[in-house]
Order: structure tokens, then C-alpha cells, then sequence
């Protein structure tokens, strides 16, 4: 078992101090939460910082399973990894969990004299970590929020804790009456209907994810709109977008115009925290594989993932952490190419989307 008192500076009675690491993109961060919850339950007196990179550091300042945040620099030069390697030393930390390791990173660690060091044993960066867990995750046998989920669960049972029942879905739990005044303002400032039910859409991919192309979201939008109307629902469509990717949110919202849609493309945000609290409005976002999909999921909304059957990239590695019954995922058929996203059925998709839809009409009716 680790003691704190193994810190230079520290006391055996000061309450243990985690680093934990993910310094990539949003997405993979948002998967993270539910281990840093992981850790707040088993470890409830630890201060958990994490280290990340300025683009998520907003949405790090709102998560509630973190105490600190501490920016990565990246490779920037030798100048700005001193200052980061001073920090972690000052830090004093007991524990560092890595759940994307590189080199860089284990070393900085390493350097930083952080006695229990925890990451998956992949590549030759776990040579700078004392506590290496075997994963495979290359195999893509469970979701990526599960994989760290064991990883919180392993570095807490290495600092001699056992790990407490694992936390249900939100993992970004609002303060209550929170989403229904954003919902308010929201409605106010797009002139939308509050009663109809929200459909937001991002068509966009942030430069990586295999995804639908804005004419195959148009003729998923138009199939479930069609079906939703048949029950008597007109739902309101929200078009967002990236960074770059506005021009094709209007290109799409006046295709689902020209359809006889109700459609509108969200203004920009004033941050990326900003605009994480406006999809907590959303009945139901429908996306690819992408940062806003998995904001959604942690927010525990309703959530229609679009996905390749790329072994790295399937449904199952990257299916969102909400609730099972909250969440559908589609991808191409065993017999089509593993990125061929318009062998994907659409129209089977809308009968799912419009379903779930609906389940969420009536219960927003019931409450």
C-alpha cells in the first residue's frame, strides 16, 4: 500500500492527491468522467486534478469529480515541459493515473517522483510506470469509458483502497432546474416552440471521425420527421456545428427547409462550456462519433451515434456513457466495407430515432 508520508513534504494524515491524465481530444476526455466519478466514490477525500489540454480545459473547470486543472503544454519545447515538470514536483502528488499513455507524459511522471504511477500496459511508455494494467484495447472488446473505468478502479485498490460500487449514469449531473431555464432562454432567443420536442443534429466530424455526409443527415432529418408527424409531432431541428463547419450547418438547414422542416443552425456559443450547456436543452443529438455525441452522453440525453465498423472505431469502443435505454448507435452491415457509411440503413434508423423520440415526449408529458 502507498503512503502519502512516501511524498517528500507531505504526512502520512493529508489526504491522498491524484493526477489523472488524458490529454487528447474531446471526446476521449468526456469518456473519462465516469472514472474520475470512479474516483471521487472511492477515494471521496482525494484531490483529483487532471492534466489537459486548453480545448478541454473548459469543460475540466465543470466537472464536478475535479478539483484542479492543470493545462498540458504538448510538445512545445524545452522551456514549457520544465515549467510543467516544476509544477507536478510542487504538486506533490501521491498517485498519477494515465489513461492514454506517451512517453512524454510517463516521463514527466516519472521525473516528477510521483511514487504510485498507474497506465495501461501498452507500447514502451509504460516503462516510466510502476503499476501497469494489461487492457488490449486495440481489440475493442468493451466501451472506452469502461477501460478507465478499471484503471480508476485499479490505481485506487494500488493506494490500498477497495473501490466503491460504480457510479450510474449522469456523469455530469446539473443543479436541479438548470437545463429547463436554459431551455427557456434558448427559446427566447431563437424564437423556438418550448412544447415541441428538440432535435439537435452536428453533421460535422472535427476533422477525424468517418461520419454521414450532410445529404444522408438530410434524408435521415426528413424520414423522421415524417414519422414523428404522423404521431402529431412537429419537432424543432438545431443544427450545430464546429470550428469551420458552419457553412455546412446552413447549407443543411436550408435543405431541411426546402423539405418543409423547421430547422434553425445554433448561434456560436461564447465558449466550449457554453455550448455544452446549451445541448443539455436537447430532447434527443444526433450525431457521429464526435466531442458533442459524448458531451451528450455524459449529460445522460438521449443520443443516435453514427459509427464505422472499423475495428478501432466500432459502436461498442465508443458508445456513449449514458443510460442503455437512452442511447442507439448505427453502423455499417457486416457484408459492407467497415467505413462505407451509406450502406448504413436509414430509413431503419429513423423508425429507431422516432421511437425513441416519442419515448421521450411521453415521459417529459408524464413528469
Amino acid at each position: 500500500m502507498m503512503s502519502s508520508s512516501t511524498v517528500a513534504g507531505r504526512h502520512a494524515t493529508d489526504p491522498p492527491h491524484i493526477l489523472v491524465v488524458r490529454n487528447d481530444k474531446l471526446g476521449d476526455f468526456m469518456l473519462a468522467w465516469p472514472a474520475l466519478a470512479c474516483l471521487k466514490a472511492g477515494a471521496p477525500e482525494a484531490r483529483v486534478s487532471v492534466l489537459v489540454p486548453s480545448y478541454t480545459a473548459p469543460l475540466a473547470q465543470q466537472c464536478p469529480w475535479i478539483d484542479e486543472v492543470i493545462l498540458d503544454p504538448g510538445d512545445t519545447g524545452r522551456a514549457a515541459q520544465r515549467e510543467l515538470l516544476e509544477r507536478l514536483r510542487r504538486e506533490r502528488f501521491t498517485a498519477m493515473l494515465t489513461l492514454f499513455s506517451t512517453p512524454r507524459i510517463g516521463w514527466l511522471g516519472w521525473r516528477a517522483g510521483i511514487p504510485c504511477r498507474l497506465a495501461p500496459a501498452t507500447k514502451w511508455a509504460q516503462l516510466f510506470y510502476n503499476h501497469r494494467i494489461v487492457q488490449r484495447r486495440s481489440r475493442s472488446a468493451k466501451p472506452e469509458y469502461l477501460y478507465n473505468i478499471e484503471l480508476a478502479e485499479a490505481l485506487l485498490e494500488a493506494t490500498g483502497r477497495t473501490p466503491a460500487p460504480r457510479p450510474s449514469p449522469p456523469f455530469w449531473p446539473l443543479p436541479p432546474g438548470m437545463a429547463v431555464a436554459r431551455r427557456e432562454s434558448l427559446a427566447t432567443e431563437m424564437a423556438l416552440d418550448t412544447c415541441a420536442p428538440w432535435l439537435f443534429l452536428h453533421a460535422g466530424s472535427g476533422g477525424s471521425a468517418v461520419n454521414l455526409t450532410s445529404t444522408q443527415y438530410a434524408e435521415l432529418a426528413t424520414a423522421v420527421d415524417s414519422r414523428l408527424a404522423a404521431r402529431g409531432i412537429r419537432p424543432q431541428w438545431l443544427l450545430t456545428a464546429g470550428p469551420g463547419e458552419e457553412p455546412t450547418a446552413c447549407e443543411l438547414r436550408d435543405s431541411l427547409g426546402a423539405r418543409g422542416l423547421q430547422a434553425a443552425v445554433l448561434p456560436s456559443r461564447e465558449s466550449l462550456a457554453d455550448f455544452a450547456m446549451t445541448l443539455a436543452v436537447a430532447d434527443l443529438l444526433i450525431a457521429g462519433s464526435t466531442g458533442p455525441l459524448h458531451i451528450a452522453g455524459c449529460l445522460n440525453l438521449a443520443t443516435a451515434g453514427f459509427y464505422p465498423a472499423r475495428r478501432s472505431a466500432t459502436a461498442l469502443r465508443w458508445q456513449t456513457c449514458n443510460d442503455a435505454t437512452l442511447r442507439l448507435a448505427f453502423s455499417p452491415p457486416t457484408d459492407a466495407g467497415e467505413s462505407d457509411m451509406a450502406a448504413i440503413d436509414l430509413q431503419h434508423a429513423a423508425d429507431a430515432i422516432s421511437a425513441l423520440v416519442c419515448r421521450r415526449v411521453a415521459a417529459r408529458s408524464a413528469s
